[in-house]
This record gives structure tokens, sequence and C-alpha cells, in this order.
């Protein structure tokens, strides 16, 4: 059994981290860390896991007892806790905050996008969680930087749910105001753009055109709908050959023939792509749940494939039937 330690429990994503590794058939939790939830049942919090646990929160931490540890903190807590504390060998990290997406000589994290870094992922001892919005984006592009092709503007325009705000109420997260409304926010400078560059520059060395990207807050509570669209000659069918190839060894990404609907992806780990061409134009519709696909999900895919396991393994999720 993967014995496994979380920071930083409270959150969403925490959330549901926790409910995927309950019902993994290889791990075993033995602390969900939470400062401010110490001494309490994670039901009190995570309410739809009553009769799935009695772990409590602790204020604890067990390194040297554990193989894996997951951190589910806010950007910027990781690495001041890489930084104060000296981890056993052994141990492995898988960080789903942002301080360590970007490569650098000063740390060891590999960037944990599996359609993008299998092999070095399941070499690595420590990985860094992609963003949700850089997953749904990413996966839509990236065939297309492999083959050289994103030498023109890209265009992206992305919704998400509320989740995607996390669980501390916001002005912009509160029901009364993003209930029967939409707006946008960091037009042109997302944080997740970084991450997306890197990944289009490690396919694509050539890399130089602009990702210009409208991150949208949708009036609902789960998913991410991204579209995006470039000038483009090649014919369709060469493309989609190309995305197919792609994504033929990897388990949870499927080009399909019909645009899709969030709803086909929510409570999965799964990305949905659709490809059209119009009037000289390829338009990719990409869709993914962010809290599992985007965040929980993936970091589970990644202790997989850390730990030499089948890659699906505790991943078999099925969406809503509405």
């Amino acid at each position: 059994m993967i014995k496994v330690g979380i920071i930083g429990g409270a959150g969403y994503t925490a959330g549901e981290l926790i409910r995927l590794l309950i019902n993994h058939p290889d791990v075993e939790i033995l602390f969900v860390n939470s400062t401010s939830n110490a001494g309490n049942k994670l039901t009190d919090v995570h309410e739809g896991l009553y009769g799935e646990t009695d772990l409590m929160f602790t204020d604890d931490l067990l390194p040297d007892e554990i193989d894996l540890l997951f951190f589910c903190t806010a950007h910027g807590d990781t690495k001041k806790f890489m930084e104060t504390h000296t981890l056993p060998e052994k141990l492995k990290v898988i960080d789903l905050s942002q301080d360590y997406r970007i490569a650098s000589p000063s740390h060891e994290f590999v960037y944990g996008l599996p359609e993008l870094n299998r092999r070095a992922i399941c070499k690595s001892k420590y990985v860094a969680n992609p963003g949700c919005f850089a997953t749904g984006i990413q996966l839509a592009l990236l065939p297309l930087a492999k083959h050289l092709m994103l030498n023109r503007d890209i265009h992206v325009n992305a919704v998400t749910g509320s989740t995607g705000a996390g669980v501390k109420p916001s002005a912009t997260s509160h029901f009364s105001w993003r209930n029967n409304n939409i707006s946008i926010y960091k037009p042109f400078a997302h944080q997740h753009l970084e991450e997306i560059r890197q990944s289009f520059t490690q396919l694509q060395h050539s890399f130089n055109a602009s990702v210009n990207f409208i991150p949208v807050r949708g009036d609902f509570a789960r998913g991410i709908f991204t579209t995006a669209y470039m000038e483009c000659k090649i014919e369709l069918n060469e493309i989609l050959k190309i995305y197919e190839e792609y994504y033929d060894d990897h388990s949870f990404t499927f080009v399909v023939d019909k645009n899709p609907d969030l709803k086909q992806v929510v409570n999965t780990n799964k990305c949905l792509l659709h490809l059209q061409k119009i009037d000289g134009k390829l338009l990719i519709t990409s869709v993914i749940d962010n809290l599992l696909k985007g965040a929980s999900g993936q970091a589970v895919h990644n202790m997989n494939l850390l730990f030499n396991l089948e890659e699906t393994v505790g991943l078999h999720l099925k969406p809503s039937a509405f």
C-alpha cells in the first residue's frame, strides 16, 4: 500500500483528492493536515464523505511514515514548506499549487501533465500538478505544437465554474453575484499562460506566437469549457490524424466527432476534444472537470505513474446522467 499524507486538507481540491484516495485500492491515507481544522472530523468539512471515513484533521506531520506527500496548499505555501523542512530521501511529493510549475535549476519538480511528460513523471520524485485552465488549453493544442504548427496567433476563450476560485468566499464567488451572471477576469494576463507557453516551447522550440487568452467566470459550479482557434491551411482530416495519433496511448483524453457538452466530463478525469474547420480557421473545443482532470484526478494519475501502477487505477469515474 502507498501511504500518503495531505497538507492543506480543507479546500475543494483536497476534498476531491481525499474522495479519490479513500476509494483507491492501493492507497492508505495516514494523515490530513489542516491547522484550522485540527481535531475535527474530515466529514465536518467534506460532508460528502459521510459513511466513507472516520479520519480526523491533524496539525501533525508524519513525513517518515509516508511514501507520498500531497500539497493542496495556497500558492506560495508549498515553496515555503520545502525551503524550511528536510524531507526523507524516499518521500515523493505532488504539489497542486503553482509554486513549481515553471522549470528552474533551483528545484527538481517535473511538470505533471501526463499527456506531455508521462515518461519523465514515471522517473521523477517531485511533481508539479498543472493548473486547471492550463490543462484544458494545452490538451487542445499540444498535438499542433508537436508538429510545429503553432505559428500564428492563438485565440482562447475558457469558461470556468465557481469552484475554480476555491472554497474561501469572495466577492466574485458569492452565490448572489455568480448566479445568472458571467464576467471576464485577467484578460491576456492569466497566471497559467507561463506554464502553457513553457509546454508549447518544449515541443516546438521555435514557438513564439501570441496566446490571446480570455478567462471567463461561468454560472455553474464545476468544469471548464474551452474554445481555441487560429488560422490554419491544413485540411481537417490531416489534423484529426495528428490528434488521434498523439492521444492514441493516453487513457483520459479523447477526440470526439460531435461538439462536446460540459456535463459529459463533470465528475470524471476525462478531457474531450472536438475539431472543426470553418472559413480557413481551425476551431478546437476542450472540456474538462476543473477539480478532477484539472486538479485532483490528475494528481492521482500522477501518483499512479510515480508508483508504477496502471495509470487509470482509482479513476474509473462516470459523469452524472443529468
